[in-house]
């Protein structure tokens, strides 16, 4: 048998259905998730457990549930037995650029008020955030967003940076606007992948206003376009933010009327009282990075 089929089981058998079971499960899964595992343990078993319509544990259902039910119900208070009655381990995730200019303030000010906490921190995007999430290999990332989070994943906005153009001091470019008035852009454009929700933001952008300006160079990170741009390669697409200094040599030309790049923290189901506390945090420091 399944331990995570015998989970869904006992909140559907304690709660009286699959419906009710979904919204009481403190981490998200749809209904039909968890009845196509409740049917996959039924078929391991070789019983019925329940009736559908209306519901009604079987016999063996009955029997199942006496026999999980101490065990289940007893998990939230063991696990704040073993923690001291507090969460003090953080999975966290989150791309580089966040990893730099934001998460070291948010870590600190969080082990000023929990100088127990433990964290680890993984790299990555927005879906690779969603899988670990969903696993239950990660408790919360904070990533730029650029498509709505999946099924049982909870989303809270936390800032939304304006897009900008990089260029060198040099550059004939005052305003974005002089480009959008030739008839071919011949600058190089340099870019983070079209996947990235920079870029793929600025690029969406571009086909609503009818305009093509493809990447001549395509880098791994801001920093890296960064970095080309005071090289010398062409006009990178970054964004602006708040202390936060350009590269020796280059200036910032705001791109006026393209959306800016939302950042958000991602986590599943119900937040508990760390989660809470890390959101309250980064919204705070956000707000002051604005």
């Amino acid at each position: 048998m399944n331990v995570h089929h015998l989970e869904l089981f006992y909140y559907v058998a304690r709660h009286g259905g699959v419906s009710a079971a979904a919204r009481h499960i403190p981490y998200g899964v749809q209904q039909p998730a968890i009845s196509a595992q409740v049917i996959q343990l039924e078929d391991s078993l070789g019983v019925a457990l329940f009736q559908r319509r209306p519901f009604e544990l079987t016999k063996a259902g009955r029997d199942l549930f006496r026999f999980v039910e101490p065990f289940f119900s007893g998990m939230s208070e063991m696990g704040t037995q073993l923690r001291g009655g507090r969460v003090v381990r953080l999975r966290i995730g989150a791309p580089e650029a966040v990893q730099i200019l934001y998460l070291p303030a948010l870590l600190h000010a969080m082990r000023r008020q929990m100088p127990e906490l433990v964290f680890t921190l993984a790299t990555g995007t927005q879906d690779s955030f969603e899988e670990a999430i969903l696993a239950r290999e990660m408790d919360i990332a904070f990533a730029s967003i650029h498509h709505t989070p999946r099924p049982g994943i909870r989303v809270r906005e936390l800032t939304r940076v304006p897009l900008a153009l990089l260029v060198r001091e040099r550059s004939w470019i005052k305003s974005a606007d002089q480009l959008w008035k030739l008839d071919r852009i011949e600058e190089p454009l340099l870019a983070t992948p079209p996947s990235e929700p920079v870029s793929s933001i600025f690029y969406e952008e571009l086909r609503k206003r009818k305009m093509e300006w493809y990447p001549s160079l395509e880098l791994a990170s801001l920093e890296l376009v960064g970095r080309y741009v005071a090289e010398g390669f062409g006009v990178g697409l970054t964004v602006i933010q708040r202390d936060v200094p350009t590269p020796k040599g280059t200036r910032l030309v705001p791109l006026t009327g393209f959306p800016p790049v939302p950042y958000a923290g991602l986590w599943l189901g119900k937040a508990n009282p760390l989660i809470e506390a890390v959101l309250e945090e980064a919204a705070r420091i956000a707000v002051g990075l604005r």
